[in-house]
């Protein structure tokens, strides 16, 4: 049974489509562990409560320093032992210690299609403004390991999503997430449960089903 904890900051839409994989059947031998929040007020922490799941507040504004924060969130982390993170739309910046200690156990949905859009300053809605003002024709969602970078660790998967004249940044936001990251997330962690799942020269390849 792989363990995992998910870190989110704020709805948690990409929770709640965890939870309903873990019910139906589309995650398998997969338990939520805990759900982790860096915002008191975030949704996810309701959605975790409601479907009987543990849940822990860490936010940065109860400590005096990163350094204190950062072993606190690692603490908790910790707490719950899990197999492997899930950030499903976590904003605070990952200390380098948990990167270290769960190497390959850290995965990330960002919603474009690394390396374009990505990276400093491009996370929520400031990356579907940015694919609009651009212009281009074809954007989606990636699900990646996460290293000491921004959005720089080893794609695991990726689905495409094409943008619509007339779409504005939140229309296009809600049409990747119901497309490409709810669909996303959950196969990845599936394909990670049933060790399907490797890395090799900072590469992901997958092991399908025959």
């Amino acid at each position: 049974m792989l363990k995992i904890v998910v870190l989110v900051s704020g709805g948690g839409t990409n929770l709640q489509a965890i939870i309903d994989g873990v019910e139906d059947g589309t995650i398998s031998n997969t338990e939520i562990a805990g759900v982790i929040s860096n915002n008191k007020n975030a949704y996810a922490l309701k959605r975790a409560g409601e479907n009987g799941i543990a849940h822990s507040c860490v936010s940065l504004k109860g400590w005096e320093s990163r350094e204190k924060f950062n072993q606190k969130l690692l603490e908790t982390v910790e707490s719950f032992c899990p197999d492997l993170i899930v950030l499903a739309g976590f904003l605070a910046v990952i200390p380098p210690a948990m990167i270290d200690k769960y190497r390959n156990r850290i995965i990330n949905i960002h919603p474009s299609l690394i390396p374009s859009f990505c990276g400093k300053g491009y996370y929520g809605l400031k990356v579907h403004e940015a694919v609009l003002e651009r212009g281009v024709k074809i954007t989606g969602a990636t699900v990646h390991f996460v290293d000491e970078g921004t959005d720089t660790g080893p794609i695991i998967l990726q689905k495409a999503v094409q943008t619509k004249q007339g779409d504005t940044p939140e229309m296009l936001q809600q049409r990747v997430m119901a497309e490409a990251e709810w669909k996303l997330l959950p196969r990845a962690i599936d394909l990670i449960a049933r060790g399907k799942v490797t890395t090799v020269d900072g590469k992901v390849l997958i092991s399908e089903d025959e």
